[in-house]
């Protein structure tokens, strides 16, 4: 297969990376072909699952908003994938010019377009890292000079930690970057849930772990809940996908009770 222009070399061709596979079920053009065939084998198993993408675009898109209306002047983006249209610095700059952003992720690829399209962005920037290696994340977060961890940070985990494993402690790497930022700071999560739909959320967990070898690890309502440990809910808490601050129809993907996740946003007191 060849190695598209756009893409880093050294990457593995050969294996789905969760980042293109969103990226591919949103109709993006950073994928590879291993990418596009997990994407598509995915919604064989569940037809509506590019419905679940949009409804978790959306989300992070209201949490944006929500924490920039709350005071929230930067962002750093945990697990962010490629950065598509619509992404957090143009949500959060359209808002207020000054909001910086940092994006997060583990897949080269993600850094490498996200570094791309911020050329001449003095505000954001795109950094490597691995959140089961808070520390070193953090370290690298703050070697970026874009988040001062003595102001409020708007700390966005959407889609991410579903890509954990229990014995990558989850719960534990929320907590480390909890412990990181000062109070005011809020923390935005959306997680893949077996809670509605339990049949489709075990094929599609036995697809990523035996197929795509994503290794995608759905959770029921209290585990993602738990989450949220040592963080005040705000309301409406953790819900569907769809049903956090929806702020028209356009938002509503998703038919109440078929939604494949939760999210919920807490405050850091």
């Amino acid at each position: 297969m060849e190695r598209p222009a756009w893409a880093p070399e050294g990457v593995d061709m050969s294996r789905a990376s969760p980042a293109r596979m969103y990226d591919a079920l949103l109709g993006g053009s950073h994928n590879f072909e291993v990418d596009r065939f997990a994407a598509e084998a995915g919604k064989r198993l569940v037809p509506d699952l590019p419905r679940l993408a949009l409804s978790n675009r959306a989300f992070l898109r209201r949490a944006v908003r929500f924490l920039a209306d709350r005071g929230i002047r930067q962002f750093l983006d945990v697990g962010s994938g490629i950065p598509t249209a619509g992404n957090v610095h143009e949500v959060a700059q359209a808002i207020d010019p000054a909001i910086r952003v940092l994006y997060v992720d583990i897949d080269p690829v993600a850094v490498t377009h996200a570094r791309t399209i911020l050329v001449g962005n003095d505000r954001a920037d795109a950094i490597q890292a691995d959140l089961r290696k808070p520390d070193e994340l953090l370290a690298r977060t703050e070697d970026s000079g874009l988040i001062d961890f003595t102001e409020p940070v708007g700390l966005l985990l959407v889609a991410v930690l579903h890509l954990l494993q229990d014995a990558d402690l989850p719960r534990e790497r929320v907590t480390a970057l909890r412990e990181a930022v000062p109070a005011g700071s809020h923390v935005a999560i959306s997680h893949l849930t077996s809670a509605q739909r339990p049949e489709d959320a075990a094929r599609l967990g036995d697809h990523s772990a035996n197929e795509s070898r994503v290794g995608i690890r759905f959770r029921d309502r209290a585990a993602i809940i738990d989450l949220f440990t040592g963080w005040e809910l705000v309301e409406p808490g953790v819900v569907e996908i769809p049903q956090w601050r929806p702020e028209s129809e356009r938002d509503l993907h998703e038919a109440p009770g078929r939604s494949l996740g939760l999210a919920g946003v807490g405050l850091r007191v």
